[in-house]
């Protein structure tokens, strides 16, 4: 455990503990700093204070920091798609539902743990001992392709394509509503919500320029699938960027409507097509992923809702 000391001045005089401990600790989250709040880890001239606390210019304000939680990965024998591997990296087809790296809450069962029994000690070792291998993740309910680097060599060269926003990636998903447009492009920078650190937004402030390309696919009226490519991939991009033209990705928990969509669990989304230079080779890879079951079986029913078949 650590402790950080602060001292409030007289500007600070009437702020609630939460804000001021965010303005002060700009690297913690403020979900983490109401946490410390509600466990007795603030303290204000040595007596427990909650967030909601205001200042007075003079106080002595001491949290306590816990030690984090070491993670690791531990190997575990979990099938694996793998669509393509060599000695350098592989590409695998997540299923809905799998993590792809050990955190909080989800410390087994990932893709990281699957692939630590399958490659053994072959894997890029940038990531750290809970993300090895991985170059870029797609969320826990999205499925489709992912790139794995086996070397560091292959990680960089991977690395460097992904910040240029020279891989080929390809998605498709169904969204709700009916879309104006048969296609047409998402140009709205990304960042954190300012209210809720967990999710992303559409915004100018600390935000990144992210872009999507759709098409449309297949109309059903009060549903659209839509194919989308990504000239960026930021964090839920695809997710947020639809929600800020009025169409969530169907079966979204957190950027749709509070109103659960029938059988999905999760967001419909698919990573089903990935290109890219090989780091190693030279030559120029791409990979496709058919629909999954959940994916085919949701369109099915929205054919036979809207008279299709």
């Amino acid at each position: 455990m650590s402790k950080q000391a602060l001292y409030a001045l007289p500007e600070d005089e009437g702020k609630r503990m939460d804000k001021y401990l965010s303005e002060q600790l700009p690297d913690k989250t403020r979900s983490f700093l109401a946490k410390l709040c509600g466990d007795g880890r603030v303290l204000v001239n040595g007596a427990v204070q909650g967030k909601n606390y205001k200042l007075k210019a003079g106080d002595s304000i001491t949290v306590e920091i816990p030690a984090p939680v070491s993670l690791s990965a531990e190997p575990e024998d979990i099938p694996l798609d793998i669509v393509y591997e060599d000695g350098d990296l592989l590409v695998v087809n997540k299923p809905k539902g799998m993590v792809v790296h050990p955190a909080a809450g989800n410390y087994s069962h990932t893709l990281v743990n699957a692939l630590l029994y399958h490659c053994g000690g072959s894997l890029s070792g940038i990531g750290g001992v809970v993300r090895p291998g991985i170059v870029h993740r797609i969320d826990k309910d999205t499925s489709g392709l992912l790139i794995i680097a086996k070397s560091d060599r292959a990680h960089h060269g991977l690395a460097g394509q992904i910040k240029e926003h020279s891989f080929t990636r390809e998605y498709e998903t169904v969204v709700h509503g009916n879309m104006k447009t048969d296609e047409g492009t998402v140009d709205a920078p990304l960042g954190r919500h300012p209210s809720d650190r967990k999710k992303m937004a559409v915004t100018q402030n600390h935000s990144r320029n992210a872009v999507s390309h759709y098409q449309v696919l297949e109309r059903f009226g009060s549903f659209t699938h839509l194919a989308v490519r990504l000239e960026t991939g930021r964090t839920h991009q695809i997710r947020v960027h639809m929600a800020y033209l009025g169409h969530p990705v169907a079966g979204d928990e957190v950027y749709g409507p509070k109103k659960a969509v029938k059988g999905l669990a999760g967001q419909c989304l698919h990573a089903r097509k990935i290109g890219f230079i090989h780091p190693v080779t030279g030559k120029y890879l791409e990979f496709t992923s058919d629909l999954p079951p959940y994916f085919t079986a949701f369109l099915e029913k929205l054919r036979k809702e809207a008279g299709f078949s």
